[in-house]
């Protein structure tokens, strides 16, 4: 797009009754304008409230400008082609219409070049009103085509001005995801998300390499809140709403869209932003990506950042090996080294334990495995708290029925009977090292005589043969301290509770003595 021409006519100009009443004058002025190319100059005017310090002459004349230039894109009273420079207009034998459509051109340029600006308004309607007004000009343009036609292309569509609306909404310095969620429905067409989508890309690519891949948490935000915002349609029938009309092209979609997401997780994050993509990585991410295992960089670096992070990233893992058969030795190797004391304080413990139920789900595990998870927990229970107790103990309990071979950790008759060394290695990070399978679960006999009646009921359970049906442990996962206070409070006892009585002799059975309280003292 051209630069814009400073507009001619300054406020000192503008009468009191433009500035009180805006919308009748910037409609009146577009409508003459419409009906007479005489008017032409006062587009002049209509810029010129375009750059009004009052948001309500900027939204009217926003308006104003919409109706103007939507109806001269229709006409075809807009230059088509490369556009001269306006100071070529004044000479040249060029007829009159022409260097009309010249004029207006570079008026329209100008007026695309406002409206860009405005989208890092400071006023939320402006930025809205901007936006909107961009998106509908970029219809306009794929209707009504400003640049000539190549021959191998089969229709025209308004890259330059979508690249530019996506640059502006990826700022680096202002936080954009109220004006990107209101973008959104622009992004249920499909050329406008393609084109997005490319423009996402380069910017990217761009941005990035510059900053040498240096963390930049505004503007990185912006790119996940516009990513995250588009949503892939997941059969290719489906690809039928087009800002422009045209055939479309599912299998370019589906490749842009990997590479668009490959592009930006293969930079460095700001740490809360791992989570963000992680809690969305299998729904709106995978299905669409031809070749998964190629996230296994991303997840990886994603582990490393640590807590409920780690977590979702062995998520990510736990799907890549089962469903796009990752070989990933070390997936167990990292599960075991989360579980920390820690694990049982955090907001985000009953998603571990969700997780790690479900990853220790398969009776294919080695039992030397099985064995060490069984007795790390059983060590951590030694300092966990009773509502986390309650859950732990029945975990350990389903993982020895799942593997009847780690019954040997309960039926071990030397850890009965006498005192002896636990052969164990709580500090060995890789669980084939750690000599589970040598020791027992003497940590839970101890919890047997644990002070809440509930945690040493629980812990019985080892002293009875285990059924083969696995105790329900989801109602469990997010029971707090409050919740099991409240439940202790509540419980109401069947019976009576016994108590001993022995009747009163001697000193409270005397006849002659002092009465207190209606008691007979003897006094002999």
């Amino acid at each position: 797009m051209a630069a814009s021409k400073r507009c001619n006519v300054s406020s000192e100009n503008l009468t009191v009754n433009d500035v009180k009443t805006p919308k009748i004058d910037i409609n009146g002025k577009v409508d003459l304008i419409i009906q007479s190319k005489k008017h032409a100059n006062d587009v002049f005017d209509v810029l010129e409230y375009l750059q009004s310090e009052k948001e309500k002459n900027v939204v009217c004349a926003i308006d104003g400008c919409t109706k103007l230039f939507s109806t001269l894109l229709e006409r075809g009273e807009l230059y088509v082609g490369k556009l001269p420079k306006e100071e070529l207009l004044i000479g040249g034998d060029r007829s009159a219409d022409e260097k009309y459509c010249m004029f207006m051109r570079h008026r329209y340029n100008g007026c695309l070049e406002l409206l860009l600006e405005h989208i890092s308004h400071e006023s939320y309607q402006i930025k809205e009103s901007a936006l909107c007004a961009l998106m509908q000009f970029a219809s306009m343009e794929g209707k009504f085509p400003l640049q000539d036609l190549d021959w191998s292309e089969h229709y025209s569509f308004p890259r330059e001005l979508i690249q530019a609306v996506v640059e502006r909404l990826l700022s680096q310095n202002e936080d954009m995801a109220l004006l990107i969620s209101r973008f959104q429905e622009y992004l249920d067409m499909e050329d406008v998300r393609y084109y997005v989508m490319s423009s996402v890309r380069d910017n990217v690519g761009r941005v990035m390499d510059k900053t040498k891949g240096a963390v930049m948490p505004i503007y990185q935000n912006n790119v996940f809140t516009l990513l995250s915002n588009i949503n892939m349609p997941s059969q290719e029938s489906e690809l039928t709403n087009y800002l422009v009309k045209q055939e479309g092209q599912p299998a370019e979609h589906k490749r842009t869209f990997e590479r668009l997401w490959l592009g930006f997780l293969k930079y460095k994050l700001p740490s809360n932003m791992y989570k963000k993509v992680l809690v969305i990585l299998h729904d709106s991410i995978l299905p669409h990506i031809s070749n998964p295992t190629l996230m296994i960089d991303f997840l990886t670096a994603a582990y490393d950042v640590g807590g409920a992070i780690s977590l979702l990233a062995l998520n990510g893992l736990f799907v890549l090996i089962h469903q796009h058969n990752l070989d990933y030795p070390d997936f167990y190797k990292k599960l075991y080294s989360l579980l920390e004391p820690s694990v049982f304080h955090v907001k985000y413990r009953a998603r571990f334990f969700h997780l790690a139920n479900l990853f220790l789900s398969s009776t294919h595990l080695p039992v030397y495995l099985v064995a060490a998870f069984a007795k790390r927990l059983s060590r951590l229970a030694l300092t966990a708290p009773p509502a986390v107790l309650l859950m732990v103990l029945p975990f350990i309990c389903n993982l020895i029925r799942r593997h009847p071979a780690c019954r040997v950790l309960i039926h071990r008759p030397s850890a009965a009977d006498e005192a002896c060394d636990d052969p164990y290695l709580m500090e060995e990070e890789d669980p084939s090292q750690c000599h589970a399978l040598e020791s027992s679960l003497w940590e839970i006999q101890t919890l047997q005589k644990h002070y809440h009646p509930d945690v040493a009921t629980a812990a019985m359970a080892i002293n009875k043969p285990l059924s083969q049906q696995e105790d329900a442990i989801s109602e469990l996962l997010e029971l707090s301290t409050y919740e099991l206070m409240e439940r202790d409070l509540k419980h109401k006892q069947s019976k009576t509770v016994p108590l001993e009585f022995d009747p009163a002799t001697q000193l409270l059975q005397g006849s002659g003595g002092v009465g207190v309280l209606g008691l007979n003292f003897s006094l002999e």
